[in-house]
């Protein structure tokens, strides 16, 4: 049997059961609001619109890359300057040549790593800046394949690995040795000490 209620009753529920339906409609709103809020933070990162200034140079994460723009060229790094934490480990020599030594000359490239080496040809071979005339893998000395033996009376780079972080150079010859973790960064370390970033 069903109990009989008064209006009173019935209003006082139906009043209630609005309120609750208010409060939980704010909520909802609230949570979504604060969900897009957040999403849109997460995505700004995910989509790389990070921005980084150093040393009065604009870097922008795009697509998994900073990216900035340096005279009339456009290079694209792995990482960031303000990112590389073993500054204070890299031996580098203090007379590295600027970037206008390589302008409109070959440039030679030995590496232990390709990725190493791809973070190089992305920022100086021909088909993406037109800073040297070209880019070619060579030998120092001896060469096992079809390479072109070279020297450091041409301007060559030389990545390996090794126990020491250095960035140094010998007549023409510019030497980035490291372990392999670390050979991106210190590629990435030379191309700012080489466009004047660092």
């Amino acid at each position: 049997m069903k109990k009989l209620t008064t209006k009173k009753d019935q209003a006082k529920r139906a009043k209630r059961n609005q309120f609750l339906l208010g409060g939980f409609l704010i909520l909802i709103m609230f949570g979504s609001v604060f969900g897009i809020i957040v999403n849109s933070f997460r995505d700004d990162e995910e989509n790389g619109i990070r921005e980084v200034t150093y040393n009065g140079f604009e870097f922008v994460n795009q697509n998994g890359f900073w990216v900035s723009d340096i005279g009339s060229f456009q290079f694209l790094f792995s990482n960031n300057p303000a990112e590389i934490k073993f500054n204070e480990s890299v031996n580098i020599s203090e007379d590295i040549s600027p970037l206008n030594q390589y302008s409109g000359q070959p440039l030679y490239v030995l590496s232990e790593d390709e990725n190493a080496k791809w973070e190089l040809y992305r920022n100086l071979h021909p088909d993406f800046n037109q800073i040297v005339q070209r880019m070619q893998g060579a030998c120092l000395e001896e060469c096992e394949g079809d390479l072109p033996v070279k020297t450091c009376e041409n301007n060559f780079i030389i990545i390996r690995e090794s126990n020491e972080s250095r960035i140094i150079q010998e007549d023409n010859c510019v030497f980035i040795d490291g372990e392999r973790e670390n050979l991106i960064k210190l590629v990435d370390k030379y191309l700012f000490k080489v466009l004047g970033i660092e």
